[in-house]
């Protein structure tokens, strides 16, 4: 059921959708399918609530997948005051204390789009759209409280964090970076601002969005420990970080 939090104040609730088949962008081979909600309006309470039911966010639509047969998109999140940093996210750290970190409102500019293009050429597969108003549409037009955190070096963009803003958690939308500081694993040091920046704020809570245990540039987000794995009856539970595919290795 969805939460009648995101009515849209009219005394109706938002119609969901049920989206068509699709190649599955984390598991070759597989079919995906999604449930979703076009919420042009989101207040940030209502949308915690429906990521504590297994649902994301981009641009105006909030979708979660309902896959036939598979739940291998399993939504993971962080215990902020529980968090412990590893020695290898420490290295990625001080590897990157010349790295300035800004959080404003988003803003879009030609700048970030080149930004997204380079990261999507080395990074993925080519089944997202490098469009300008796609890009824009996906990362710049949001119904709930977003932020941008920008991350320079000697004044360059290297990379850029979408995240947002709910009563008690922070979530990652998206984030992406200039594949030439690769080395940097600028990815995880990424995911470790967020984490200070929920600490910032007072906090409780870093939602990553999908964990894919067999999908190799999804691991990464089981190296944030301990974590929590939301199950099929939409309780959130603690794992046993032993359990889970050794980290990426440090880029040499």
């Amino acid at each position: 059921m969805i939460d009648p939090a995101t009515r849209d104040y009219e005394g109706e609730g938002p119609a969901v959708h049920h989206g068509p088949p699709h190649p599955c962008p984390y598991l070759p081979g597989r079919t995906a399918e999604n449930e979703y909600l076009v919420l042009p309006r989101l207040p940030s309470d209502a949308y915690q609530s429906l990521m504590d039911r297994g649902f994301r966010r981009s641009g105006v639509v909030v979708y979660r997948p309902v896959c036939t047969g598979c739940r291998e998109c399993v939504p993971i999140r962080i215990a902020v005051a529980d968090f412990k940093i590893s020695r290898s996210q420490r290295r990625i750290l001080r590897r990157n204390t010349d790295v300035t970190v800004r959080v404003d409102q988003p803003s879009f500019s030609e700048e970030k789009h080149r930004l997204f293009v380079a990261y999507l050429r080395t990074q993925h597969d080519g089944s997202m759209s490098e469009a300008r108003a796609d890009f824009e549409e996906f990362l710049y037009h949001s119904p709930t409280t977003t932020l941008e955190m920008t991350y320079l070096l000697e004044g360059r963009l290297v990379a850029v964090g979408i995240v947002d803003l709910c009563p008690t958690a922070l979530s990652s939308v998206y984030f992406f970076f200039d594949p030439a500081f690769h080395r940097r694993s600028l990815g995880i040091f990424g995911g470790l601002c967020e984490i200070e920046e929920c600490r910032r704020r007072g906090l409780s809570w870093w939602y990553l969005g999908y964990y894919v245990r067999d999908c190799g540039r999804m691991n990464y987000k089981a190296c944030f420990r301990p974590h929590e794995l939301l199950d099929a009856g939409g309780n959130w539970n603690r794992i046993d970080p032993t359990l889970h595919p050794v980290c990426p290795p440090r880029p040499r």
